[in-house]
């Protein structure tokens, strides 16, 4: 599944985007181009100086990661790579066929590369979960041809967020922005650095946003865009036209192994929780209120969209003794808000609950028999 990308230098690039922009403009209904329309010149230059000021100042803290991993052989001594993209779940998804029903004989070395970025001057990194999967050894490569052993200081699997720490200071950094403001047709960054000292930059925009059910994660609130995200380039920044990281890319939409133009990033601002819980316990903790969810049907609907709510989370099931069971919230409510800010459905109230530390008391916002009500709930601590 690793692919090539190949890199350009920033006179290249820039001259990509001049042609992108140029295009776009005497594209327009009613609008043709001119050789008097030398006026645009000078927006297009700025435009293409932006793009390479922003990949410039972010190339520095985007890391190369070699992770060595212990590789299984079976009894015809081929290696059996169990890694995100040949897993059984990813199949369908991805288009790659996992080896199965092998017995495995004895173990051997092998290495996988991923990208990372530094959010801290001492040294802490994101990736994905997946990147660092089974490592047993993590080293890292800076721009600068720097290079580190890397400590994991915590992965969280359901969110394939990882977080890892090298013995340094003074490192350039990048900063998390605010995702939950990015809106669709924003422009969108993708850098990576699949090998060592290589990196590689892509650019698009925001195709959408809060996309789940795909297969990726257990918690996915997946950013869409149509940079190029391969699987080298995991665990590397998403940024906006601020230079600011609005996701991490984690994967890439394919049925024959090529790029199609769909690549999903974790949101930053959910990427910041994790990492930060990662810190402190070196584990992720999730809320838990004990309901099973689904979104309502257009029928179901009817009562909400009388209350001005345009989404809600219908629950199917309340267990016994759960922070739910004990506010009193019953089967056949309509859930339309948590503390008082609308959801736009159930995987998007579970992301937010579950991003919600244990012992938290939130107020929950649900239509029953056509009436809008509220309770308190106290979340418990959700347990693997």
């Amino acid at each position: 599944m690793k692919q090539l990308s190949q890199h350009r230098s920033n006179p290249d690039l820039a001259k990509i985007f001049l042609s992108m922009i140029f295009m776009l403009i005497v594209s327009l209904p009613g609008r043709g181009y001119s050789q008097n329309d030398s006026d645009l010149l000078p927006v297009l230059v700025k435009t293409a100086n932006t793009f390479s000021s922003i990949i410039e100042d972010a190339k520095p803290a985007v890391v190369n990661i070699l992770v060595k991993k212990n590789a299984q052989e079976d009894s015809n001594g081929k290696t059996i790579h169990q890694n995100f993209f040949e897993d059984q779940l990813m199949k369908e998804f991805f288009g790659s066929t996992p080896v199965q029903n092998k017995k495995t004989t004895e173990k051997q070395a092998r290495y996988d590369n991923g990208s990372g970025f530094i959010i801290s001057e001492d040294g802490y990194i994101l990736t994905n979960h997946h990147v660092v999967k089974d490592a047993v050894e993590i080293t890292l490569y800076l721009q600068d041809k720097r290079q580190y052993r890397a400590e994991l200081i915590g992965s969280d699997a359901q969110s394939d967020i990882a977080l890892l720490h090298i013995k340094a200071n003074n490192l350039p950094t990048l900063p998390l922005g605010d995702s939950n403001t990015l809106r669709v047709g924003e422009w969108a960054i993708a850098i990576g650095s699949p090998f060592e000292f290589i990196q590689t930059v892509t650019v698009g925009i925001i195709s959408a946003k809060g996309r789940s059910s795909i297969g990726v994660s257990e918690y996915e609130d997946f950013i869409q865009t149509d940079a190029a995200i391969n699987p080298g380039n995991s665990g590397g920044p998403l940024l906006n036209i601020k230079g600011e990281v609005v996701g991490i890319n984690t994967a890439f939409m394919t049925q024959s192994g090529g790029y199609m133009g769909v690549g999903f990033a974790v949101p930053a601002t959910m990427a910041k929780t994790i990492s930060n819980r990662l810190k402190e316990y070196g584990k992720m903790t999730r809320g838990w209120l004990g309901v099973a969810l689904k979104d309502a049907s257009p029928e179901e609907l009817k009562p909400v969209t009388r209350q001005n709510y345009s989404a809600a989370a219908k629950i199917l099931r309340v267990s016994d003794g759960s922070p739910a069971h004990n506010a009193e919230l019953k089967q056949n409510d309509m859930i339309v808000a948590l503390n008082n800010v609308s959801i736009s459905g159930a995987a998007d109230f579970r992301n937010r609950i579950a991003l919600t530390e244990p012992g938290t008391t939130v107020n929950i916002q649900f239509i029953r028999a056509g009436k809008q009500r509220e309770s308190e709930v106290r979340l418990k601590e959700l347990k693997p």
